[in-house]
C-alpha cells in the first residue's frame, strides 16, 4: 500500500509539472522581474541602477498617473454593471426562444464578440464619422449639429465604453444563458401553479439561482476593463492622449515612448496590485452575498 501511494503521488507531481514549469515561466518570473525592475531607473532594454521606493514616491506625486487611475475607474464603472446587466436581460429574452430561432439570434448577439478590435475601430469609427457616419443622424437631430463624439472630451469616455459593451457582451450572454438552463423548469412550473407573476419568479428564483453566474460575470468583466487598452488607443489618435488615458496606456506610453521602463514597471505593478485586490474583494464580496 505504502509503495502504491508513492507512485501515486509521484504520477501526481509529474502531471502538474508542466502546468508549475508553464507558469512559473510565462507569469511567475515575468511578475518577480518587474517587481524587482520598479526599484531600478533601467531603460526597457537593459540594465539600470537600483533606486528603491524613488519610483514609488514619484508615482503617487505624478498627475498624469492620478489621471489615469480616474480614468480607468470611470470607465470601469461605465462598463462593468451596465456590461452584466445587458448581458443578462438578453440572456433571458434568448433563452425563452426555441429551434433555429435562438440560435440565430444567439449567434447574431455574439458575432461581435470574435471581431478582431481593429475591425471594431473601425466600423464604429465610420458610423461616427462627423462627416458621414450614419450614428450622426441621431446625434443632430438631439444636438441640432453633427458632433465629433472620439474628440470630445465629455463623450469620449461613454462613446468607448457602449463600443466595448456591444463587442464584448456575447460572452456574458453565453454564461448568462449555460446558467438559465441550468435551472429545472419543474421550479418555473410549481411557481406559476402558486399563480407567481413573472417579476416574482424572477426575484425569488432565478436572480438567487444565477447569482454564481452573474458574480462570475462580473469578476471577470472588472478584470478585463481594469486592463483597457486596445480601444481608447485606437479611438484616442489624432487627439489628446492625456486626458483620457488609461493605466495600460500610460505604462505603454512610459516603457515603449519613452524608454523608461523602471517607470513604467512601478506603475504595472500598482495596476497588478489594483487588480488583484479588487477583483478578489468583490468575488468573495459577491461570493458571501450569495450564501446569504
Amino acid at each position: 500500500m505504502i509503495r502504491n501511494y508513492r507512485r501515486e503521488v509521484a504520477v501526481a507531481y509529474l502531471l502538474i509539472l508542466p502546468f508549475v514549469l508553464t507558469y512559473g515561466i510565462l507569469f511567475l518570473w515575468p511578475t518577480i522581474q518587474m517587481v524587482y525592475l520598479s526599484f531600478t531607473d533601467a531603460p526597457l532594454i537593459g540594465p539600470g541602477s537600483w533606486v528603491g521606493l524613488e519610483n514609488y514616491y514619484e508615482m503617487f506625486d505624478d498627475r498624469r498617473f492620478w489621471t489615469a487611475v480616474r480614468n480607468t475607474a470611470y470607465f470601469v464603472a461605465l462598463t462593468v454593471i451596465p456590461n452584466t446587466l445587458i448581458g443578462l436581460a438578453i440572456a433571458m429574452m434568448v433563452s425563452r426562444l426555441k429551434g433555429w430561432q435562438q440560435s440565430l439570434i444567439l449567434a447574431m448577439f455574439f458575432l461581435p464578440y470574435i471581431l478582431p478590435v481593429s475591425v471594431v475601430y473601425r466600423l464604429w469609427n465610420w458610423m461616427f464619422n462627423i462627416q458621414f457616419g450614419i450614428l450622426q443622424y441621431p446625434i443632430s437631430a438631439i444636438a441640432g449639429e453633427n458632433i465629433n463624439v472620439f474628440r470630445t472630451q465629455w463623450l469620449f469616455m461613454p462613446a468607448v465604453a457602449l463600443v466595448t459593451i456591444w463587442w464584448t457582451c456575447g460572452f456574458n450572454i453565453l454564461l448568462f444563458l449555460a446558467g438559465l438552463r441550468s435551472i429545472s423548469p419543474d421550479i418555473y412550473e410549481a411557481a406559476s401553479l402558486d399563480n407567481a407573476n413573472r417579476w416574482t419568479i424572477f426575484r425569488r428564483i432565478t436572480w438567487p439561482l444565477i447569482w454564481p453566474v452573474t458574480a462570475l460575470v462580473l469578476t471577470i468583466q472588472l478584470i478585463l476593463q481594469l486592463k483597457i487598452f486596445d480601444q481608447v488607443y485606437l479611438f484616442v489618435q489624432g487627439g489628446r492622449p492625456d486626458p483620457s488615458m488609461v493605466m495600460v496606456q500610460y505604462i505603454y506610453s512610459l516603457a515603449f515612448q519613452k524608454n523608461q521602463g523602471g517607470y513604467g514597471a512601478t506603475v504595472a505593478v500598482a495596476l497588478f496590485v489594483i487588480v488583484i485586490v479588487f477583483s478578489v474583494l468583490q468575488f468573495q464580496l459577491l461570493r458571501a452575498r450569495g450564501e446569504k
